[in-house]
């Protein structure tokens, strides 16, 4: 396994309405959780033209390791794998902001470059390279 290099810290409130009938965070939301977090990274990278390509997440998934509940605070740290020719593994660890020794859940999700138009994949713009590396 590759080793994976810290690129992002997200911090995002809990919101009364991420919980669920049982009382705590619903398990979908913490994908949404790691989805903005990966969207916030991308917002950093300066150089990304709008010219028809973009990210896709081709496989994502979480362990759910305890119960997220209002109200609080996150940390969602964002890491990144080595990058190759079109995409990149990304990590992530969730935890509350008043609570950072407790793992509440890990996840990862793999960005593919891709020509929207043609859903091809397309080589990492250079702008999200150099963010990657080195690694």
């Amino acid at each position: 396994m590759t080793d994976k290099k810290l690129i992002y810290i997200s911090r995002i409130k809990i919101r009364w309405g991420d919980m669920d009938a049982f009382g705590h965070v619903n398990n979908t939301v913490y994908f949404r959780y790691m989805e903005q977090t990966r969207i916030d990274w991308l917002d950093t990278a300066e150089g990304i033209a709008d010219d028809g390509h973009g990210p896709v997440i081709v496989n994502a998934h979480c362990t759910f390791l305890r119960q997220l509940k209002y109200p609080g605070d996150l940390e969602i740290h964002m890491h990144a794998g080595e990058p190759g020719r079109s995409s990149v593994e990304t990590t992530y660890q969730i935890r509350r902001i008043d609570q950072p020794e407790i793992l509440y859940a890990e996840g990862a999700a793999k960005i593919v470059w891709v020509n929207y138009k043609q859903e091809k994949s397309v080589p990492l713009p250079e702008a999200i390279r150099k963010i990657l590396t080195p690694l």
